[in-house]
């Protein structure tokens, strides 16, 4: 089974088990894993698969028709989708699936493929189509517009979320547990991109090789994903460059870029469209004098990485290896950086506790608040208010006592009162802290060993 998704492996298979033909579309952003998800879903099956190209209509079907000659299937030509598809239909009893992948590529330059696609699965009898698509934007806000009333004939949608830390962690046997949380920080759950590295190197080692030499294959990695997506990469470039400088308000980034507010909103809506960005609002509570309104952070991983790291020393990657740009630029703010998401893993432990029922209680909402004086990496409450915090610390190597004490200290500016502390050490913790977990029961001490 493929790693970490054998829930939408076996909702795959539910689809292709009901009686009839129906079209579902599968997506999810780049390097999810979409297409070796699909790949295995075919496998044993009669299947057929397309990738559709940035083309005119007239060129996309000549392409198409011509992979089909090759298969000795028909005849290339200026033909129409109609036939096409009437030539994929296989003889045999079993059900049949065809998977047309980036099908956001037959909408952009015509309007006949829908109609024609619907019109055959209805003469069909038992056929499953899987429209599959990397550019989450174009189908969560352009899709349904673009198809029209050929909506209606969707079975449904499945979209692949990212990986957790787990899956990270079974990819890595060879690595420990802090290399696996490197890894994490820099591509989150894509597995796409954990493939680009070697195992058998260090993060460091990998970084070096994969992203900072120009002969590795993420050095473009970026620059291909705006490009891929989005137009005025200028304005898009000064935004990301700005909000992992630091500029996480409206107001920062219109004082720094220049642009107008108006503008900024536009274009930081298309960001978080594709998941590269997101708007952040604090958990509510009572009183939120003391929280910050509506921050914008960069979500992917990788783009995360290359704004901070990468982009504002362009020069020095061009002019250093990148074991020199490595030590000079990035491992002197590596491990505060990694330590910002060392808090989804931590987060990510008490979602599987919460899960199996292992907790205090079962909450049923979470979040984070983040302060104007520090933040309260989760706060998680059930229905009748009972409420859990969550502290994490990466860098440092002893959690003590002190940083329990600025906890409680956040919580009572945030107007809250934690009936269950956790706190989460990449290191140890201090005697105090050990102390004060044995009288007081309700202070949980969680060890990396732990996740």
């Amino acid at each position: 089974m493929l790693l970490g998704r054998d829930g939408e492996f076996n909702q795959l298979n539910r689809y292709y088990e009901r009686e009839g033909s129906q079209i579902i579309v599968v997506y999810g952003q780049k390097h999810i894993g979409k297409t070796a998800l699909l790949k295995q879903f075919c496998e044993g099956k009669p299947a057929d698969y397309y990738l559709a190209r940035s083309l005119s209509e007239r060129e996309q079907a000549f392409q198409w028709s011509g992979e089909l000659e090759a298969a000795g299937r028909m005849r290339a030509g200026y033909v129409s989708y109609t036939e096409i598809l009437t030539a994929l239909v296989n003889k045999g009893t079993e059900k049949q699936i065809l998977v047309i992948d980036e099908f956001q590529n037959l909408f952009k330059t015509g309007s006949t493929f829908m109609a024609e696609l619907v019109s055959f699965v209805r003469s069909v009898p038992d056929i499953l189509v899987v429209l599959a698509s990397s550019s989450v934007g174009w189908v969560e806000n352009s899709m349904l517009k673009k198809m029209g009333s050929a909506a209606y004939e969707l079975a449904g949608l499945l979209k692949l979320r990212e990986l957790k830390f787990r899956d990270c962690r079974a990819f890595f046997p060879a690595y420990t547990d802090e290399q696996c949380i490197e890894v994490y920080a820099l591509f989150g759950g894509l597995p796409g991109l954990w493939r680009c590295l070697d195992g058998t190197l260090s993060v460091n080692e990998n970084i070096s090789r994969k992203i900072l030499s120009p002969t590795g294959p993420l050095y473009d990695e970026a620059e291909r994903r705006l490009t891929e997506e989005l137009r005025e990469t200028a304005v898009y470039n000064t935004l990301l460059a700005s909000i992992a400088a630091g500029k996480h308000k409206l107001n920062d980034l219109y004082r720094h870029t220049g642009f107008s507010r108006a503008k900024i909103s536009v274009y930081l809506k298309n960001l978080m469209e594709l998941e590269i960005v997101e708007k952040v609002f604090s958990y509510g509570t009572e009183d939120n004098t003391n929280a910050q309104k509506g921050i914008y952070r960069i979500c992917s991983r990788y783009m995360h990485f290359y704004y901070k790291f990468l982009y504002p020393h362009m020069s020095a990657l061009e002019e250093n290896t990148g074991e020199e740009f490595y030590a000079a630029y990035i491992e002197p703010g590596w491990k505060k950086h990694v330590a910002e998401y060392f808090k989804a893993v931590c987060r990510e432990h008490m979602e599987r506790q919460n899960g199996k029922g292992e907790l205090p209680f079962v909450y049923t909402k979470a979040g984070e608040w983040v302060g104007k004086d520090g933040s309260i990496d989760m706060i998680a409450q059930d229905e009748e208010a009972r409420t859990m915090l969550m502290l994490c610390s990466y860098e440092k190597p002893v959690m003590t006592y002190e940083d329990y004490e600025a906890l409680q200290a956040r919580a009572f500016k945030a107007g809250l009162r934690g009936d269950f502390i956790f706190l989460y050490s990449a290191g140890r913790f201090d005697e105090k802290l050990y102390l004060e977990s044995r009288v007081k029961k309700n202070i949980r001490l969680v060890s990396m060993t732990d996740l």
